[in-house]
C-alpha cells in the first residue's frame, strides 16, 4: 500500500493494518444478511410457518448471538481477536450447510430450530471480534470514528447489501428462495477468507490481556462490570433498543406490506436497502461528531429522539397513504424518504461503542461485551416482541412499543453523561490517562 493510500486511511480514521478485515467483513455480512428478510415469508410459503412461530425462530436464533456477542469480547481478550473470529466463521458455515442440506429438505421444524439456532453463534463471534480488533489497533482519540467504520463495513452486509443481493438473486435472477440461501453461504465463505488471510497485524493474534491463563477473571470481568456499575448496564439496554426495529421489522413487515399495503415484498426489500444504504456513510459522521461535540449527547438526540421520531413516519406514512387512497407509487416514495431519514437516526448510536469502553478502558474486551451482548440482545429481542404481541396488538401496537422504547433508550443516555473527557464536567486531563490505560493494554497484547 502507498504512503498516499495510507495517509488516507489514517485521516479517515480507518486501521491501515486492518483494511482486509473491514472487506472481508462486508462481504462475510452480506452473505449473513441476505436471508434476513426473505426468511420469514420462505418459511410460511414453504414449510408452513406462521409469523409468529418465525418470529419464536428467529428469538431462539437471537439467544445464540446474545450470548456469543457477549462472549466475543470476553474469548478476544483470552485468545486473541483472530482465534474468535475463525471459531465464528467455522460454527457459520457447520451449521448453515446442517440448515440447508438436512435441516429444510426433510421438514423437521424441530432440526430447522437446532441447526439454525446454533449457527447463531457464527456471525456474533466473526464480526465481535474483528470489532474488539479495531478497538485494541485503532488511535483512542479516533476511536469513535474506528468503531463508525465497523458499523459501516458491517451494516453493508447486514442488511443493506444483503437485501439488494436477495433482490436481485430472486426477481432478476429468478433464483428460489432456497436457492438464494446457497448464495448467502458462498458469501460468507468468500468474506472469511478474506479477513483471515489479508489481516497480517500481529496483535489480534495474541491474547489482549496480560495474564491470559486467568480464564475465570478474563470471562467474568464483562459480568462484573455489569454486576458494578448501572451504566454499563444502560449501554446493554440503549444498545439493545438501538436494533430492536431492525430485526423485528425483518419478521413482521412482510406481512404488513403484502397483505396490509398490498405492496409487493421486493417493495420491502428496497425500503431495507434504502434505509441501511444511507446509515453508511452517517456512521462515521456520527462517530466523529460524537468525538468532538459528545458521546452521549450524539447518542440522546440523533439515536433515541431521533429514532422514536422517524420509525413512526416509516410506518404511519404508509399506513395513513394507502388508507386515504394515495397513489401507491407516491406514497411508498414518500416512505423511501422517511425510511432514509431513519438511517441516519441509527448511525446517531454510533458513540455509545465509545461510551463502553470508556468505562473499563484497562479491559477492552470486557467493556465491548456489556455493548455486544445489547447488540445481540436486540435479534432475540425483537422477534421475541413480534412472536408474543403481534397475535394481540398487531403491526401497530408494536411500533408504539418499538417508539417508546426508543424514549426510554433517551433518558438512560442522559445518565450516561460524563463518560467522555472534556464534557459534562470532566476533565480534558483525564483524556490522556485514558490513552495511557489503552497503552497499556496494547503494550500487554
Amino acid at each position: 500500500m502507498s504512503v498516499q493510500q495510507s495517509g488516507l486511511l489514517e485521516r479517515l480514521g480507518i486501521p491501515r493494518p486492518l483494511i482486509f478485515g473491514f472487506i472481508g467483513l462486508t462481504i462475510f455480512m452480506i452473505g449473513d444478511g441476505v436471508e434476513t428478510n426473505i426468511l420469514e415469508p420462505f418459511l410460511s410459503s414453504e414449510h408452513g410457518f406462521s409469523v409468529s412461530l418465525a418470529g419464536t425462530l428467529v428469538t431462539v436464533y437471537g439467544v445464540a448471538v446474545a450470548i456469543a456477542a457477549f462472549f466475543a469480547a470476553a474469548l478476544s481478550d483470552l485468545w486473541g481477536p483472530r482465534k474468535v473470529m475463525i471459531l465464528g466463521a467455522s460454527i457459520w458455515i457447520v451449521f448453515e450447510l446442517i440448515f440447508l442440506t438436512v435441516a429444510l429438505t426433510t421438514d423437521h421444524t424441530w432440526l430447522i430450530f437446532l441447526a439454525y439456532g446454533l449457527r447463531g453463534f457464527g456471525y456474533p463471534f466473526f464480526a465481535y471480534g474483528f470489532l474488539v480488533w479495531i478497538t485494541a489497533t485503532a488511535s483512542p482519540k479516533q476511536l469513535g470514528t474506528g468503531v463508525g467504520w465497523f458499523y459501516v463495513a458491517f451494516s453493508a452486509g447486514l442488511p443493506t447489501l444483503g437485501a439488494l443481493v436477495a433482490t436481485i438473486s430472486m426477481q432478476y435472477v429468478n433464483l428460489t428462495f432456497y436457492e438464494t440461501l446457497w448464495v448467502s453461504l458462498v458469501l460468507v465463505v468468500i468474506g472469511s477468507l478474506i479477513a483471515l488471510l489479508g489481516v497480517k497485524e500481529r496483535r489480534g493474534r495474541h491474547p489482549l490481556v496480560a495474564n491470559p491463563d486467568d480464564v475465570k477473571q478474563t470471562l467474568g470481568q464483562g459480568f462484573k462490570l455489569l454486576r458494578n456499575d448501572r451504566r454499563a448496564r444502560f449501554v446493554t439496554y440503549i444498545r439493545t433498543i438501538n436494533s430492536i426495529p431492525t430485526y423485528a421489522m425483518a419478521v413482521f413487515f412482510p406481512s404488513f406490506f403484502t397483505d396490509d399495503l398490498k405492496w409487493q415484498l421486493s417493495w420491502f426489500l428496497i425500503l431495507t436497502t434504502v434505509i441501511y444504504a444511507v446509515n453508511l456513510p452517517f456512521n462515521p459522521f456520527f462517530g466523529s461528531f460524537g468525538d468532538r461535540h459528545g458521546w452521549a449527547r450524539t447518542v440522546f438526540w440523533g439515536g433515541s429522539i431521533g429514532g422514536a421520531v422517524t420509525l413512526a413516519l416509516v410506518y404511519f406514512i404508509p399506513m395513513f397513504g394507502v388508507q386515504a387512497g394515495m397513489s401507491n407509487g407516491v406514497v411508498f416514495g414518500i416512505t423511501i424518504a422517511a425510511g432514509a431519514l431513519f438511517g441516519v437516526s441509527l448511525a446517531g448510536f454510533v458513540p455509545l461503542s465509545a461510551i463502553a469502553v470508556s468505562l473499563d478502558p484497562k479491559h477492552p474486551g470486557a467493556a465491548m461485551a456489556t455493548y455486544n451482548l445489547g447488540v445481540g440482545g436486540a435479534v432475540a429481542v425483537g422477534p421475541l416482541l413480534v412472536a408474543v404481541f403481534h397475535p394481540l396488538i398487531g403491526p401497530t401496537g408494536l411500533i408504539l412499543v418499538m417508539i417508546a422504547l426508543y424514549l426510554l433508550s433517551g433518558w438512560m443516555t442522559l445518565q450516561l453523561r460524563g463518560t467522555q473527557p472534556g464534557f459534562d464536567g470532566v476533565p480534558a486531563l483525564a483524556e490522556d490517562a485514558h490513552i495511557e490505560d489503552l497503552a497499556d493494554v496494547n503494550a500487554n497484547a
